[in-house]
């Protein structure tokens, strides 16, 4: 049975543990199927994709997943060449799009589009985005990458630093690892930290602790996981000046790593990660985004076959 045939993907909420898996699973099969298979699953439908806010490799990643299983896409790719500039409502742009296209993927910088568009859309809608609510396919192959580079996602310790205030794929990562058996250290400058009202549930599966201080956990975390500060989320400059550079992995960071540790991150960085990281063994931030590409192809894969993968 294919629990996600014609369903919206909005939030990582709406999963458990066995979904997750499931997406895994297929994963597996769509990397290591025969390209001419592969091409069969999306043959003769199409994403619609809607951008709303500046994006490269999710917009990309979903075009490129949407191609590996021979589908086609079309849409926006930022509000100046929509009809939104002549005054197009968002529900007349996304019930447009809709029936031009097989599935959407919308990113917008409104917090309850995607849920908004999931009521308005008669196709099923992917959030790839919405405000600074979720980010649920970045969690996805967040989680995806964690249990393909360490084996396993139960019995890990996972750090997540940087932006935990404004930064969306942080609170899709923690709704998802609190399916699993984990220890998440929360580390932040103060006026950055996870909003309490965001994790009261969570804390209540996984145990969380929270530091402005990296070297406090550094030598005990399997998996660091680094976000950018969120400039565009700040409500005032000086604000975001006082906390920007809070953190910065380099050579030193990594020398205080666990050997078998690796580093994450969502993309784009700007300064949280030194380029000359990139070549350690603990870095996978580029294998997660090329991962990304896979399960996402999974996920429409699933969405749009009613026999699954």
């Amino acid at each position: 049975m294919n629990d996600f045939f014609q369903k919206d993907i909005i939030s990582v909420r709406d999963f458990d543990k066995a979904k997750f898996e499931s997406v895994f699973s297929a994963t597996d099969k769509i990397i290591k199927m025969d390209p001419t298979q592969r091409r069969e699953i999306g043959r003769g439908k199409t994403l619609g994709y809607l951008f709303f806010e500046p994006s490269t490799r999710t917009r990309l990643s979903f075009q490129a997943a949407m191609a590996l299983i021979g589908g086609t896409s079309l849409g926006i790719a930022d509000m100046a060449s929509s009809s939104t500039k002549k005054g197009e409502s968002l529900a007349d742009t996304i019930k447009m799009i809709s029936i031009y296209s097989d599935v959407l993927a919308l990113r917008h910088p409104l917090d309850g589009s995607s849920r908004f568009a999931s009521e308005i859309s008669e196709k099923p809608v992917l959030n790839a985005g919405s405000g600074t609510e979720e980010h649920p396919t970045q969690a996805i192959q967040d989680l995806y990458t964690i249990k393909k580079e360490k084996n396993k996602i139960d019995g890990l310790k996972i750090g997540i630093v940087g932006d935990l205030k404004y930064g969306r794929t942080v609170y899709s990562l923690l709704y998802a690892l609190s399916n699993y058996d984990v220890d998440i250290r929360l580390i932040s400058p103060e006026s950055l930290k996870i909003r309490a009202d965001s994790i009261y549930e969570i804390q209540k599966k996984v145990s969380l602790k929270e530091s402005t201080n990296l070297d406090e956990y550094i030598d005990e975390l399997d998996v660091i996981y680094v976000t950018r500060i969120q400039k565009e989320r700040f409500p005032d400059e000086e604000e975001y000046q006082k906390v920007r550079g809070s953190y910065k992995i380099g050579l030193d960071v990594v020398g205080k790593m666990k050997e078998n540790a690796i580093i994450l991150h969502p993309l784009p960085r700007v300064d949280e990660i030194s380029t000359d990281v990139d070549s350690t063994k603990q870095a996978k931030y580029f294998q997660q985004a090329e991962y990304g590409k896979f399960t996402r192809a999974a996920l429409l894969g699933l969405v749009l076959n009613e026999a699954g993968l």
